[in-house]
């Protein structure tokens, strides 16, 4: 099976521009994430995906540098993007994997993604995030690529194009819908927030960054930084007032009962 992980990046975020670019121990914030995606053992490709504009001529050296094919696209149809990517490389399955997850542990990719392969003749969608419980910044989303050229065709509703998957997990009486929750038993989601969208959260990856990374050993685990922030209260603080902010939420929350039906998710 012929697995593409497709990390979608571009410079022009709304709320934090550049965030992909800003440094994470002397490096640019995507080539540390790219890193830590590289580390999983079942991608059988990684390719970003950022758009024709030329400020994003950036993305695609970084990609280069970290040893990533690039390829682009719209700038605001993500579900394109992820697509024409598969398409590229020949995918049986995509995963998506936004590049605002500087701090994702290779061992949940390696688990969400070991959990599809497991189970590809009977999951059309499988994620950690319906519903999450991880820390939020280790989302991952599989899908075959027949069923990610279904909503490609399909899906014409603004938010289904930007963020890809909508089309399908919002459609749990069509769509085989597969969960993976945290082995923990715990849930995370909404008080551990490891993702960027706003300086605050910048300030708290950076300062995690400072503590673990280490040239010898730079690939630290989701363990070690939940150990950090218990240790170090100060830097769980630095974006609490961020904390349980997500499209994703609010999308779940808004969406028609229909959309919210839980049906066909699966705990592994």
């Amino acid at each position: 099976m012929r697995i593409v992980v497709v990390v979608q990046a571009r410079t022009g975020s709304s709320r934090l521009p550049g965030k992909v670019l800003m440094p994470l121990a002397n490096r640019p914030l995507l080539q540390r994430m790219l890193e830590r995606v590289l580390a999983a053992n079942t991608p059988s490709e990684v390719v970003v995906a950022t758009t024709r504009d030329r400020m994003d001529d950036v993305i695609e050296t970084i990609a280069k540098k970290a040893g990533v094919a690039c390829v682009r696209g719209h700038a605001t149809d993500l579900l394109d993007r992820h697509y024409s990517a598969g398409l590229a490389f020949e995918a049986d399955a995509v995963v998506k994997i936004p590049s605002d997850c500087p701090l994702i542990d290779p061992i949940v990719i390696d688990r969400v993604i070991g959990y599809y392969t497991a189970h590809a003749d009977n999951a059309d969608f499988v994620s950690n995030l319906h519903p999450p419980s991880y820390p939020d910044g280790n989302d991952v989303e599989v899908m075959p690529f027949r069923i990610l050229e279904t909503a490609w065709i399909e899906a014409c509703e603004t938010h289904e194009r930007e963020h890809t998957t909508p089309f399908i997990w919002e459609r749990p009486a069509r769509f085989r819908i597969h969960n993976i929750a945290w082995e923990s038993g715990l849930d995370y989601s909404t008080t551990h927030r490891w993702t960027i969208d706003y300086f605050e959260d910048y300030q708290l990856l950076a300062a995690v960054y400072e503590a673990l990374w280490m040239e010898a050993r730079p690939i630290f685990s989701l363990r070690d930084v939940l150990s950090l922030l218990e240790a170090r209260p100060d830097i769980a603080a630095l974006n609490a007032c961020h904390a349980g902010k997500s499209w994703h939420r609010d999308r779940v929350r808004t969406a028609p009962v229909l959309h919210r039906n839980t049906r066909g998710h699966v705990d592994a």
